[in-house]
């Protein structure tokens, strides 16, 4: 075997071994979209909201409201991030998921939201009835706990987080440390990234 040969199977062996090596790292997502759905139990919320005082008439309505509607709505809404930067946008609902005869805050997903987590801050547009806000916030501060429950979601192995924030909202979480970003939708944030 001649040096020229050599030295071609040595640099063959080496691209091998470095195309091992590079397939080997990890690969990160600093910026993309996420498209979320929250579900909503409405039978669940207008059942709640059913007391002696009112049955008279929510009760009738409400067995109505199950002839016309399914019992779990649907709301979508999207999440675009990068540069530690995340824009939450819903998306309008196609009717009026309450038959317009009761007001579930559960059942509406109207505030856009604007977040900057390396500033901290939040600027959320909000319906407030028939007028429009634009309120200017430090982000929320939630207290994580993270638990070693995994979930498969769109192709990332994602861990559970159990968080509370202003003191008694409970909130679970999934979440990757393959997306650098330690946001998500509306203003949650503070998870690790």
């Amino acid at each position: 075997m001649n040096m020229k040969n050599i030295n071609l199977i040595l640099s063959f062996l080496l691209l091998l071994t470095a195309d091992g090596l590079f397939a080997q790292n990890a690969h990160f997502t600093t910026s993309g979209t996420v498209e979320f759905n929250k579900t909503v139990n409405m039978y669940a919320q207008i059942q709640k909201e059913i007391t002696k005082d009112n049955e008279a008439f929510t009760q009738p309505a409400f067995e109505q409201f199950k002839k016309n509607h399914t019992q779990f709505l649907v709301l979508k809404s999207t999440l675009k991030f990068a540069d530690n930067k995340m824009l939450f946008i819903p998306q309008k609902a196609e009717d009026n998921p309450t038959g317009g005869w009761f007001d579930a805050p559960m059942a509406g997903q109207d505030n856009t939201v604007y977040s900057d987590l390396s500033a901290s801050q939040d600027v959320i547009q909000k319906q407030v009835f028939e007028q429009t806000f634009l309120v200017k916030d430090s982000t929320r501060k939630i207290k994580w706990k993270i638990t070693d429950e995994t979930r498969d979601i769109a192709g990332y192995t994602c861990r559970r987080a159990n968080g509370i924030m202003m003191d008694s909202i409970y909130v679970v979480a999934f979440y990757t440390d393959k997306i650098h970003v330690s946001g998500g939708p509306e203003s949650f944030n503070g998870l690790p990234k």
